[in-house]
């Protein structure tokens, strides 16, 4: 350990850890990268043992990194072991799969929230209506309210940007909305979530840039990653967040160390400590541009 560990060991309490159960998504959204990486599934023992390495330090998970957790047909034996261990869950997804499960399964008490990617949609050829797309979550919708689950639902248009791109999609999925919870989005505040039904939201974010190592933007800056999340990928490797989908800050393998050991490695903590002075250490972190939404706190 270098001279940093003592005083980073009370650090690790993540907001949230992203876990990949697998790098299969199915889809082609241009606002994602590229996969470039071999396909990997996550296998249950596997998980299990991730999970309990991590009950010091989240009590959120997050079903997302590159893949979509609803390309699984044992979703639910994930999330029975998330509950086992008093893990909450956040899925996230395109939506795409929803239609080919009972939807109760989504019902299920390890859940914490469900974020669909609606322009998902519209960055690809699905080979159906906007309406049938939609329609498996409204049937979620009615089923969560009926059953009073104490879980959100988020709609998520994550693309905005100067030049109001997707201005006619996102009017679209307005008036779908506006319809289904009889509600006005007509002079909608783009720069906060839109509450639609109890614990149902239409949540709002602009485009953002996956980093790349070709990319020429460079500079420092800070980042939540390593200090609120860190990201495991379906292969088991531990990224500090969850832009590193291709695993280019491998900070070790679950398969090969443990948690801990990754955590308090000279590297990780490197990387902590440049983003409490602002500095970018990792060339990868160099690169990102998300981290000019974020303050040094």
């Amino acid at each position: 350990m270098n001279k940093y560990s003592i005083s980073n060991i009370k650090q690790y309490k993540f907001h949230k850890v992203y876990i990949e159960l697998t790098n299969i998504c199915g889809l082609e959204c241009s606002f994602c990268p590229t996969k470039t990486t071999k396909t990997h599934t996550m296998n249950l023992d596997f998980y299990e043992k991730i999970l309990i390495q991590l009950k010091p330090y989240t009590k959120d998970i997050a079903f997302h990194v590159f893949g979509d957790p609803l390309t699984l047909s044992n979703l639910e034996k994930y999330l029975d072991l998330s509950l086992k261990h008093n893990f909450k869950v956040h899925i996230t997804t395109t939506g795409y799969y929803l239609k080919k499960f009972d939807l109760n399964l989504f019902l299920h008490k390890a859940i914490k929230q469900i974020n669909f990617s609606l322009n998902s949609y519209n960055k690809n050829e699905m080979g159906f209506e906007f309406d049938e797309y939609l329609n498996p979550m409204f049937q979620l919708c009615d089923l969560k309210i009926k059953n009073k689950i104490h879980s959100f639902i988020n709609f998520r248009l994550w693309n905005l940007d100067d030049k109001n791109s997707e201005s006619k999609f996102n009017t679209d999925v307005f008036n779908s909305l506006s319809k289904k919870f009889n509600i006005d989005l007509s002079n909608i505040d783009y720069t906060q979530s839109k509450r639609l039904d109890n614990q149902i939201l239409i949540d709002f974010d602009k485009y953002f840039k996956w980093p790349n190592l070709d990319d020429e933007h460079s500079s420092n800056g800070y980042c939540h990653g390593l200090s609120s999340q860190i990201a495991i990928l379906a292969n088991g490797t531990v990224v500090p967040c969850c832009l590193d989908s291709f695993g280019i800050i491998d900070l070790g393998n679950l398969h090969e160390k443990k948690l801990d050991d990754v955590l308090f490695s000279e590297k990780s903590l490197n990387i902590v400590n440049g983003f409490k002075q602002n500095i970018a250490v990792e060339e990868l972190c160099q690169k990102c541009t998300f981290k000019n939404r974020f303050k040094k706190i």
